[in-house]
Formats: structure tokens, sequence, C-alpha cells
């Protein structure tokens, strides 16, 4: 009988047995697969399964203690989930549909006629600058003034800089 629909690219993963780490010293242990979080693992030290997040965090492969353990401790992981791929958009995909309404890039805000969007007029931004900056050469930068430049900032203008 023929199938109507697409056909699943992979119907399962498969989840490897424990994974023995016993003779890990110090703060940090490195897992042979890499997993999304801490809760995608149970981790065992001396057959006390450790609370996630609290006992201890996980970035990709590496599994980050808050506390120290020895070369005598017996110290296992259980797989609950493994993280299968990491997926980058391609350049230019990312439209505005898919960003939070709240996204704030910069920092400052616009106001205006209609509350968002294009027809906002008014650019609110800080009036005191507390990080070093650097206008590249070939680009433009414009500030509305007046603009105080906190003790010890450096501003750099090697392309066009304008203080309304």
């Amino acid at each position: 009988m023929g199938y109507v629909g697409n056909q699943a690219v992979q119907g399962y993963s498969s989840i490897p047995a424990k994974q023995d780490l016993t003779g890990a010293t110090g703060t940090s242990l490195t897992l042979t697969h890499p997993v999304s979080s801490a809760e995608s693992i149970d981790l065992f030290i001396n057959n006390v399964r450790q609370e996630p997040t609290t006992a201890y965090s996980v970035a990709g492969t590496t599994v980050t203690l808050t506390g120290t353990v020895s070369a005598t401790d017996d110290i296992y992981v259980v797989y609950n989930a493994l993280a299968l791929q990491t997926t980058v958009p391609p350049d230019g995909s990312i439209t505005s549909a898919k960003l939070d309404p709240n996204l704030v890039l910069g920092g400052g805000s616009f106001l205006g006629d209609s509350g968002g969007g294009t027809a906002d007029i008014f650019r609110v931004h800080e009036a005191e600058l507390n990080t070093d900056v650097t206008v590249v050469a070939n680009t433009n930068a414009l500030c509305a003034g007046p603009l105080t430049v906190a003790t010890g900032v450096t501003v750099t203008v090697n392309g066009n800089l304008v203080i309304a």
C-alpha cells in the first residue's frame, strides 16, 4: 500500500548506555555525547543522584559541578536525551515576524504616532556614554545631545560623527 505525506527521516534516536566517569577529578566532567541541558542527564556520584542545575550545569559535553570530585569517587551519567543537531539559519532568512516584539537592539527606544513600527519618529536614548566607542572608517554616526562622556571612556572617530 502507498504512503501519503512526508515520510519521517528519523523515527527514533538511540540513547547510549550509562557513561562511567570514575577517576575524574576537580569540578568539570566531559561527556561523550552533547546534551542540551542539565535535565538531559542523570548524574550519580557515589550512587547518589545529583540535582540538575543545583549540583551541576551542562553546556554541550561539559558538566560543571558546584562541588569537587576525587579520583576515588564512583561517578556515572545516565542519558535521558541527546542534542542531535544544531541548526544555524541561513543569512538573511530571519524576518521581523520571527522576532520578539519586545526585543531591544542596542538600547534606546522609539516614540511616535503608532507606538511601534515605521511611523515612530523619535528615538530616545541615554544622555551619558559609559563604554568605549569607535566609529570605524567609512561609517556615519549620529547622536542627539547634549551628550556627557563618562570619565575614562574613549570615543575614537575614524569615520563621521555628528552630535546634534
